[in-house]
């Protein structure tokens, strides 16, 4: 720990929010500013009422008319001001102001910060709970590059000021963590919801950037979302890093695969470029506005009971390598999927998966916990303006190819989904390629791990390299190929 930060003891009990900003406030190196739009300046008054606000306080305020925040940090080019790009460009400026105004001479060890927030509380009508973004810019060491955590949170609550006190001891969480548990961001993140419930507000982005974060992988910080129940859905683009939901799901058309992708192979690609050619020519589906999703769930990540950690990163950086969009999620059932996307958009969507994936939909001891049973789920599953695309099943012994027309379900389950089928919302998959249907991950799986060779002509291009060079999935290379390395 930097010398300048040295010297506090660990509360052995969560301490109060009070303690927290008192902490904070007389640790004489620690001075900033406290820029919040559009929830009062919730943040800072924890830090005013603990006393000694003084040594750490350098400003407080609240650009809240739109032309004065315009006027201090500049137009965004969406007009909009409930952003990230308006959260940073709000972190960066108060920051370049601190460095004016502040002479590193008189004061060599100081460690500068900027926190920041732009909100939206529920709306008069309690239509729109509201969303924001929260961040922090800060120094662990003096004249050192700054630090970044930015996050993305969604309200709960159903009144504005309990909106905005929860808002406020997020804050104090954050400032608190930034300082005292950035050494372990899995920690700080878990430390976010002290004092708070996950019914209060809800984290569904988050990312660290600086020289104190540059081993950590926004991604696995993802993950952790989930894990701890504070968000139900993450998602993160090819460049790795996490992208907020909303962003990509607005008013979008989104087609969904869901897999277990250990490794991804030629047929989960297969059935990817064959439902989306379907999805483009339904009516409805406009090519520009169209976000194909593959989802894992985190059923699909657990190892004996735990979730291995390496083994996802290994599977999202193969999916981002191929130029994927990859949704961590806890739905379990597809149902739980479809609602998610339709918090985001009214547009038509679409399901593709195989043929045991659609059987397990309709099998009722999946949705015993329901009250209306397999009825509710499936109201619920294609009530929207949804299809499955459905890939067919290859039976090696019997060369017999099952599709919608031959599969079989339980019989008390046949008339409904007859009923599915006949109304369109079931389609076969038919420009398939015979030649990768008899893929399984399972097998490519076992076949890396017991050392054999073939499985690499069964994975997409450039897949085989990064398993090897990264020994994902515990792969090992022969000897002699460790040789010539």
């Amino acid at each position: 720990m930097p010398i300048t930060i040295m010297g506090d003891k660990e509360f052995e009990s969560v301490p109060s929010i009070k303690s927290k900003a008192l902490r904070i406030n007389l640790n004489q190196n620690i001075y900033g500013t406290f820029a919040e739009i559009g929830a009062g300046q919730e943040t800072v008054r924890n830090f005013f009422r603990a006393g000694g606000a003084s040594g750490t306080i350098a400003k407080a305020m609240s650009a809240y008319d739109k032309d004065f925040s315009d006027a201090i940090y500049g137009i965004e080019n969406d007009k909009r001001y409930v952003t990230e790009a308006r959260l940073k460009k709000m972190l960066k400026h108060e920051v370049n102001l601190i460095e004016q105004r502040i002479s590193r001479e008189k004061h060599p060890n100081k460690l500068f910060f900027s926190y920041a927030n732009t909100v939206a509380t529920i709306d008069f009508a309690k239509k729109y709970k509201g969303h924001g973004w929260v961040g922090i810019r800060y120094q662990t060491v003096p004249n050192e590059a700054y630090n970044e955590i930015t996050l993305h949170i969604r309200f709960h609550e159903n009144d504005a000021k309990l909106q905005q006190m929860t808002l406020g001891i997020l804050g104090v969480n954050l400032i608190y963590g930034a300082y005292y548990k950035y050494d372990n961001p899995k920690k700080l993140l878990r430390y976010l919801y002290d004092h708070l419930d996950k019914d209060q507000i809800e984290i569904d982005t988050i990312n660290f950037s600086g020289p104190r974060f540059t081993k950590v992988d926004n991604r696995l910080m993802s993950l952790q979302l989930v894990k701890n129940g504070m968000t139900e859905a993450v998602m993160f683009g090819p460049d790795g890093n996490n992208i907020l939901p909303a962003a990509i799901l607005y008013k979008k058309n989104i087609l969904a695969l869901r897999g277990s992708f250990r490794p991804v192979t030629k047929v989960n690609m297969d059935i990817y470029k064959s439902s989306l050619n379907m999805f483009l020519n339904e009516n409805k589906v406009n090519k520009n506005k169209t976000v194909v999703i593959f989802e894992i769930t985190l059923s699909n990540l657990r190892a004996e009971g735990e979730i291995d950690e390496e083994d996802f990163m290994a599977r999202a950086r193969l999916l981002c390598s191929l130029g994927q969009t990859v949704m961590i999620s806890n739905f379990k059932e597809y149902y739980r999927v479809v609602e998610y996307f339709s918090n985001y958009t009214k547009e038509r969507m679409a399901l593709a998966m195989g043929v045991n994936n659609l059987v397990d939909i309709f099998d009722e001891k999946y949705y015993r916990h329901l009250s209306g049973g397999i009825l509710e789920a499936f109201g619920k599953l294609f009530f929207k303006d949804l299809k499955v695309y459905l890939y067919p099943l290859h039976d090696q012994e019997t060369d017999e190819v099952t599709n919608s027309d031959n599969l079989k379900v339980h019989p008390r389950m046949k008339e409904l989904y007859k009923f599915f089928k006949y109304n369109g919302k079931l389609v076969d998959i038919t420009d398939y390629d015979a030649s990768v249907m008899d893929i399984f991950s399972r097998e490519v799986l076992q076949k890396i791990q017991d050392g054999e060779t073939g499985w690499e002509d069964q994975l997409p291009e450039l897949v085989p390299e990064m398993i090897k060079e990264n020994n994902f999935f515990g792969y090992k290379a022969p000897e002699e190929e460790t040789v010539k390395r």
